[in-house]
């Protein structure tokens, strides 16, 4: 099963060199048990661009589609057998980044 554990913050690339190190021994560790697909980093939703083009109706807005205090910093994709191998997983991302996750499975698994 595929799982998108979410990275939650109050900004983006607030990480400090003891949590980055953390996070790339993480990185190593789902790497090599297998259960590496992808992460990543991503902006601030400051810089965002929410399109609304359904029914062709070519809303551009600068920004993000919600304003929350909170909000996506990052992210990694995983494979895992189920769900509990998942939450223990994003359990060692949460304490590898200091922060706090979410954990969703892709539909269709």
């Amino acid at each position: 099963m595929r799982f998108l554990i979410t990275v939650i913050d109050s900004d983006s690339n607030t990480a400090n060199g003891n949590e980055m190190t953390a996070i790339d021994a993480f990185n190593d560790m789902l790497e090599a048990k297998g259960h590496w697909i992808y992460a990543a980093g991503i902006e601030s939703p400051r810089k965002a661009t929410t399109i609304d083009n359904r029914a062709g109706a070519g809303i551009v807005s600068a920004g993000p589609f919600v304003t929350t205090e909170e909000h996506q910093s990052g992210f990694w994709l995983i494979q895992a057998p189920d769900r509990a191998t998942a939450e223990a997983l994003a359990a060692e991302g949460s304490k590898a980044c200091n922060r706090r996750v979410e954990v969703r499975a892709f539909l269709g698994n």
